[in-house]
Protein backbone atom coordinates (compact mmCIF):
# COMPACT_ATOMS: atom_id res chain seq x y z
CA UNK A 1 0.00 0.00 0.00
CA UNK A 2 1.45 3.43 -0.79
CA UNK A 3 0.50 6.00 1.67
CA UNK A 4 0.38 9.75 0.14
CA UNK A 5 0.38 12.38 2.67
CA UNK A 6 -1.73 15.38 1.08
CA UNK A 7 -1.43 19.47 2.60
CA UNK A 8 -3.92 21.88 1.21
CA UNK A 9 -3.97 22.65 -1.04
CA UNK A 10 -2.37 19.54 -2.65
CA UNK A 11 0.17 19.49 -5.31
CA UNK A 12 -0.59 16.25 -7.25
CA UNK A 13 -2.12 16.11 -11.23
CA UNK A 14 -5.05 14.20 -12.45
CA UNK A 15 -3.27 12.84 -15.19
CA UNK A 16 -0.45 11.28 -13.17
CA UNK A 17 -3.21 9.53 -11.12
CA UNK A 18 -4.84 6.19 -11.96
CA UNK A 19 -8.57 6.15 -11.99
CA UNK A 20 -9.53 5.44 -8.43
CA UNK A 21 -12.63 3.46 -6.15
CA UNK A 22 -12.16 6.12 -2.83
CA UNK A 23 -13.14 5.29 0.68
CA UNK A 24 -14.31 8.40 2.55
CA UNK A 25 -13.87 8.36 6.53
CA UNK A 26 -11.60 9.24 9.36
CA UNK A 27 -11.83 5.44 10.46
CA UNK A 28 -10.67 5.89 14.04
CA UNK A 29 -10.43 1.59 14.92
CA UNK A 30 -11.22 0.38 11.68
CA UNK A 31 -14.30 -1.13 13.25
CA UNK A 32 -16.78 -3.43 11.50
CA UNK A 33 -18.77 -0.70 9.81
CA UNK A 34 -15.62 0.76 8.54
CA UNK A 35 -14.35 -2.55 7.15
CA UNK A 36 -17.63 -2.48 5.25
CA UNK A 37 -17.14 0.72 3.52
CA UNK A 38 -13.21 -0.61 2.75
CA UNK A 39 -13.62 -3.26 1.37
CA UNK A 40 -16.80 -2.22 -0.74
CA UNK A 41 -14.67 -0.20 -2.55
CA UNK A 42 -11.76 -2.18 -2.67
CA UNK A 43 -14.44 -5.05 -4.33
CA UNK A 44 -15.68 -2.39 -7.10
CA UNK A 45 -12.28 -1.24 -7.65
CA UNK A 46 -11.40 -5.04 -8.76
CA UNK A 47 -14.74 -5.07 -10.88
CA UNK A 48 -13.96 -1.73 -12.50
CA UNK A 49 -10.11 -2.56 -13.03
CA UNK A 50 -9.01 0.52 -11.01
CA UNK A 51 -7.14 0.92 -8.12
CA UNK A 52 -8.57 0.89 -4.52
CA UNK A 53 -8.09 4.03 -1.99
CA UNK A 54 -8.71 5.34 1.43
CA UNK A 55 -8.96 8.95 2.18
CA UNK A 56 -8.57 9.97 5.89
CA UNK A 57 -7.70 13.01 7.60
CA UNK A 58 -5.21 14.13 10.74
CA UNK A 59 -5.32 14.90 13.44
CA UNK A 60 -9.03 14.06 14.34
CA UNK A 61 -11.17 17.53 12.65
CA UNK A 62 -12.57 17.88 16.39
CA UNK A 63 -8.69 18.40 17.19
CA UNK A 64 -8.77 21.76 14.90
CA UNK A 65 -12.41 22.63 14.37
CA UNK A 66 -12.95 22.75 18.65
CA UNK A 67 -9.73 24.38 19.27
CA UNK A 68 -9.06 21.83 21.86
CA UNK A 69 -5.54 22.64 23.66
CA UNK A 70 -5.89 18.64 25.19
CA UNK A 71 -5.30 16.38 22.49
CA UNK A 72 -7.45 13.71 21.63
CA UNK A 73 -6.75 9.67 22.36
CA UNK A 74 -7.29 7.62 19.44
CA UNK A 75 -9.06 3.92 19.01
CA UNK A 76 -6.21 3.52 16.57
CA UNK A 77 -3.74 6.41 16.67
CA UNK A 78 -2.47 7.24 12.76
CA UNK A 79 0.37 4.29 12.21
CA UNK A 80 -2.00 1.73 13.63
CA UNK A 81 -5.04 2.55 11.80
CA UNK A 82 -2.36 2.48 8.18
CA UNK A 83 -1.76 -0.59 9.03
CA UNK A 84 -4.92 -1.77 9.51
CA UNK A 85 -6.20 -0.51 6.47
CA UNK A 86 -3.14 -1.92 4.50
CA UNK A 87 -4.16 -5.54 5.79
CA UNK A 88 -7.59 -5.21 4.09
CA UNK A 89 -5.31 -4.82 1.01
CA UNK A 90 -5.84 -1.24 -0.53
CA UNK A 91 -3.54 0.01 -3.02
CA UNK A 92 -3.29 3.73 -1.86
CA UNK A 93 -3.91 5.69 1.60
CA UNK A 94 -4.47 9.25 1.60
CA UNK A 95 -3.89 11.37 5.35
CA UNK A 96 -4.57 14.90 4.94
CA UNK A 97 -3.57 17.32 7.32
CA UNK A 98 -6.82 18.54 8.78
CA UNK A 99 -6.31 22.46 9.05
CA UNK A 100 -8.61 25.36 9.77
CA UNK A 101 -7.78 26.27 5.60
CA UNK A 102 -8.52 22.46 4.58
CA UNK A 103 -11.85 22.92 7.20
CA UNK A 104 -12.90 25.70 5.37
CA UNK A 105 -13.56 24.24 2.19
CA UNK A 106 -16.77 24.43 0.68
CA UNK A 107 -18.44 21.10 -0.29
CA UNK A 108 -17.95 21.94 -4.25
CA UNK A 109 -14.63 23.01 -3.44
CA UNK A 110 -13.55 19.47 -1.95
CA UNK A 111 -15.22 17.48 -4.23
CA UNK A 112 -13.49 19.36 -6.72
CA UNK A 113 -9.79 19.50 -5.57
CA UNK A 114 -9.95 16.09 -3.42
CA UNK A 115 -12.39 13.97 -5.49
CA UNK A 116 -12.52 14.79 -8.96
CA UNK A 117 -8.77 16.10 -8.81
CA UNK A 118 -7.57 12.85 -7.58
CA UNK A 119 -8.90 10.73 -10.63
CA UNK A 120 -11.73 8.98 -8.66
CA UNK A 121 -14.49 7.29 -10.56
CA UNK A 122 -16.52 6.30 -7.40
CA UNK A 123 -17.07 6.96 -4.15
CA UNK A 124 -18.04 4.56 -1.10
CA UNK A 125 -19.13 6.01 2.42
CA UNK A 126 -21.03 5.42 5.44
CA UNK A 127 -24.57 6.91 5.04
CA UNK A 128 -23.06 9.25 7.56
CA UNK A 129 -20.85 11.21 6.19
CA UNK A 130 -20.14 14.44 5.32
CA UNK A 131 -17.46 17.38 4.11
CA UNK A 132 -17.15 20.47 3.23
CA UNK A 133 -17.34 23.58 5.67
CA UNK A 134 -19.90 22.64 8.86
CA UNK A 135 -20.16 19.35 7.42
CA UNK A 136 -22.74 20.68 4.91
CA UNK A 137 -22.08 17.91 1.76
CA UNK A 138 -23.71 14.17 2.53
CA UNK A 139 -23.92 11.79 0.34
CA UNK A 140 -27.12 13.19 -0.55
CA UNK A 141 -26.01 15.94 -1.85
CA UNK A 142 -22.31 13.82 -3.47
CA UNK A 143 -24.27 13.59 -6.91
CA UNK A 144 -24.95 17.09 -7.17
CA UNK A 145 -21.25 18.02 -6.26
CA UNK A 146 -19.79 15.31 -8.58
CA UNK A 147 -20.68 17.11 -11.68
CA UNK A 148 -21.18 13.82 -13.26
CA UNK A 149 -17.61 12.75 -12.82
CA UNK A 150 -18.20 9.86 -10.69
CA UNK A 151 -20.73 7.51 -8.96
CA UNK A 152 -21.46 6.11 -5.90
CA UNK A 153 -22.18 3.66 -2.88
CA UNK A 154 -23.46 4.74 0.45
CA UNK A 155 -23.48 2.13 2.87
CA UNK A 156 -26.54 1.36 5.51
CA UNK A 157 -26.17 1.60 8.94
CA UNK A 158 -23.88 -1.24 10.30
CA UNK A 159 -25.90 -2.11 14.12
CA UNK A 160 -24.74 -5.00 16.99
CA UNK A 161 -27.52 -5.92 18.86
CA UNK A 162 -29.40 -2.69 17.62
CA UNK A 163 -26.70 -0.27 18.42
CA UNK A 164 -25.49 1.68 15.35
CA UNK A 165 -21.59 0.29 15.31
CA UNK A 166 -18.86 3.40 15.74
CA UNK A 167 -16.10 4.57 17.10
CA UNK A 168 -18.31 6.47 19.54
CA UNK A 169 -19.82 3.41 20.62
CA UNK A 170 -16.74 1.78 21.78
CA UNK A 171 -15.16 4.62 23.38
CA UNK A 172 -18.07 4.08 25.38
CA UNK A 173 -17.94 0.32 26.11
CA UNK A 174 -13.94 1.30 26.66
CA UNK A 175 -15.37 4.31 29.59
CA UNK A 176 -17.95 1.67 30.95
CA UNK A 177 -15.03 -1.00 31.05
CA UNK A 178 -17.08 -3.52 29.06
CA UNK A 179 -13.78 -4.22 27.13
CA UNK A 180 -15.54 -8.17 26.49
CA UNK A 181 -18.35 -6.05 24.26
CA UNK A 182 -15.92 -5.16 22.31
CA UNK A 183 -15.05 -7.83 19.93
CA UNK A 184 -18.30 -7.88 17.88
CA UNK A 185 -18.12 -4.11 17.29
CA UNK A 186 -14.08 -3.95 16.02
CA UNK A 187 -13.61 -7.51 14.84
CA UNK A 188 -10.95 -8.12 17.53
CA UNK A 189 -10.37 -7.31 20.89
CA UNK A 190 -9.03 -3.85 21.75
CA UNK A 191 -5.40 -3.44 21.76
CA UNK A 192 -3.19 -0.68 22.97
CA UNK A 193 0.73 -0.24 21.94
CA UNK A 194 3.26 0.89 23.95
CA UNK A 195 6.67 1.04 25.51
CA UNK A 196 7.59 -0.31 28.86
CA UNK A 197 8.85 2.65 31.16
CA UNK A 198 10.19 2.70 35.05
CA UNK A 199 7.41 3.08 37.07
CA UNK A 200 7.55 3.05 40.96
CA UNK A 201 8.51 -0.80 41.56
CA UNK A 202 5.94 -0.97 43.88
CA UNK A 203 4.60 -4.14 43.06
CA UNK A 204 7.84 -5.98 42.86
CA UNK A 205 8.03 -4.80 46.53
CA UNK A 206 5.27 -6.89 46.89
CA UNK A 207 5.47 -10.00 45.23
CA UNK A 208 3.84 -8.93 42.43
CA UNK A 209 6.04 -7.57 39.87
CA UNK A 210 4.48 -5.21 36.96
CA UNK A 211 5.25 -3.69 33.75
CA UNK A 212 4.68 -0.01 33.67
CA UNK A 213 3.19 1.17 30.01
CA UNK A 214 3.92 4.47 28.18
CA UNK A 215 0.73 4.12 26.28
CA UNK A 216 1.12 6.55 23.97
CA UNK A 217 -2.24 8.20 22.57
CA UNK A 218 -4.68 4.98 22.57
CA UNK A 219 -8.52 5.65 24.09
CA UNK A 220 -7.47 3.84 27.47
CA UNK A 221 -10.46 1.94 29.27
CA UNK A 222 -11.72 3.02 32.26
CA UNK A 223 -10.18 2.60 35.60
CA UNK A 224 -10.12 -0.88 37.07
CA UNK A 225 -8.69 -4.38 36.96
CA UNK A 226 -8.47 -6.31 33.58
CA UNK A 227 -7.74 -9.65 32.27
CA UNK A 228 -5.33 -8.99 29.45
CA UNK A 229 -2.73 -10.85 26.98
CA UNK A 230 0.84 -9.03 26.49
CA UNK A 231 2.58 -9.16 23.56
CA UNK A 232 6.38 -8.58 23.66
CA UNK A 233 9.44 -9.93 21.75
CA UNK A 234 7.48 -12.00 19.51
CA UNK A 235 5.77 -14.36 22.50
CA UNK A 236 2.52 -13.42 24.22
CA UNK A 237 1.65 -13.54 27.94
CA UNK A 238 -1.43 -13.84 30.22
CA UNK A 239 -1.63 -11.38 32.88
CA UNK A 240 -3.64 -8.72 34.94
CA UNK A 241 -3.96 -5.22 34.59
CA UNK A 242 -4.57 -2.35 36.38
CA UNK A 243 -5.56 0.73 34.72
CA UNK A 244 -5.49 3.61 37.51
CA UNK A 245 -4.37 5.82 39.93
CA UNK A 246 -3.20 3.22 42.82
CA UNK A 247 -5.21 4.98 45.74
CA UNK A 248 -3.92 2.60 48.52
CA UNK A 249 -0.57 4.84 47.91
CA UNK A 250 -1.72 8.01 46.55
CA UNK A 251 -4.34 10.08 47.49
CA UNK A 252 -3.99 12.54 44.39
CA UNK A 253 -5.12 11.94 41.30
CA UNK A 254 -2.28 13.87 39.60
CA UNK A 255 -1.11 10.07 37.61
CA UNK A 256 -2.64 7.68 35.63
CA UNK A 257 -0.85 4.53 35.39
CA UNK A 258 -1.24 1.19 33.45
CA UNK A 259 0.82 -1.30 34.99
CA UNK A 260 0.43 -5.24 33.95
CA UNK A 261 1.43 -7.91 35.87
CA UNK A 262 2.77 -11.27 33.88
CA UNK A 263 2.20 -14.73 34.96
CA UNK A 264 5.06 -17.20 34.95
CA UNK A 265 7.28 -14.45 33.59
CA UNK A 266 10.40 -12.94 34.98
CA UNK A 267 12.46 -10.89 32.10
CA UNK A 268 13.67 -7.40 32.26
CA UNK A 269 11.53 -6.23 29.32
CA UNK A 270 12.45 -1.85 30.37
CA UNK A 271 12.02 0.00 26.80
CA UNK A 272 10.24 -2.76 24.82
CA UNK A 273 7.12 -2.25 22.62
CA UNK A 274 4.48 -4.54 24.04
CA UNK A 275 0.76 -4.74 22.73
CA UNK A 276 -2.04 -5.30 25.42
CA UNK A 277 -5.26 -6.84 24.03
CA UNK A 278 -8.15 -6.18 26.45
CA UNK A 279 -9.88 -9.27 27.22
CA UNK A 280 -12.19 -8.56 30.33
CA UNK A 281 -12.50 -6.60 33.46
CA UNK A 282 -12.35 -7.76 36.76
CA UNK A 283 -13.93 -5.28 39.34
CA UNK A 284 -12.79 -1.27 39.62
CA UNK A 285 -9.91 0.37 41.16
CA UNK A 286 -10.21 0.57 44.92
CA UNK A 287 -8.45 1.60 47.87
CA UNK A 288 -7.59 -0.44 50.34
CA UNK A 289 -7.16 -0.13 54.23
CA UNK A 290 -3.23 -2.47 54.75
CA UNK A 291 -0.62 -3.64 51.73
CA UNK A 292 -2.16 -7.13 52.96
CA UNK A 293 -5.31 -6.72 51.48
CA UNK A 294 -3.91 -5.60 48.66
CA UNK A 295 -1.86 -8.19 48.00
CA UNK A 296 -4.81 -10.68 48.87
CA UNK A 297 -7.03 -9.09 46.57
CA UNK A 298 -4.34 -9.23 43.98
CA UNK A 299 -4.31 -12.82 44.60
CA UNK A 300 -7.78 -13.20 44.12
CA UNK A 301 -8.06 -10.98 40.92
CA UNK A 302 -4.64 -13.31 39.27
CA UNK A 303 -6.84 -16.38 39.83
CA UNK A 304 -10.07 -14.37 38.31
CA UNK A 305 -8.14 -13.66 35.20
CA UNK A 306 -6.74 -17.10 34.69
CA UNK A 307 -9.89 -18.65 34.55
CA UNK A 308 -11.14 -15.76 31.96
CA UNK A 309 -7.84 -16.31 29.67
CA UNK A 310 -8.44 -19.81 30.40
CA UNK A 311 -12.25 -20.13 28.78
CA UNK A 312 -11.11 -17.85 25.72
CA UNK A 313 -8.14 -20.07 25.55
CA UNK A 314 -6.19 -17.57 23.02
CA UNK A 315 -4.17 -14.21 23.46
CA UNK A 316 -3.46 -14.17 19.73
CA UNK A 317 -1.69 -10.28 19.83
CA UNK A 318 -0.15 -8.74 16.44
CA UNK A 319 3.07 -6.40 16.74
Amino acid sequence: METIMLSHPHQLKKENIRETVIALGFFDGVHLGHQQVIKTAKQLAEQKQMQSAVMTFSPHPKEILRGQSEKLDYLSPLPEKSKLIEEIGVDVLYVIQFTQDFANLTPQQFVDDYLIGLNVKHVVAGFDYSYGKLGKGTMETLPFHSRKAFTQTTISKVENQQEKVSSTYIRNLLTSGDVASIPPVLGRYYEVKGTVVHGEKRGRQIGFPTANIDTERYFLPTTGVYAVCLKVKNRTYEGVCNIGYKPTFHDNKSYKSVEVHLFDFDDQIYNEKVIIQWIDRIRSEKKFNSIEELVEQIHQDKEKAKLILNKINMCSCNL
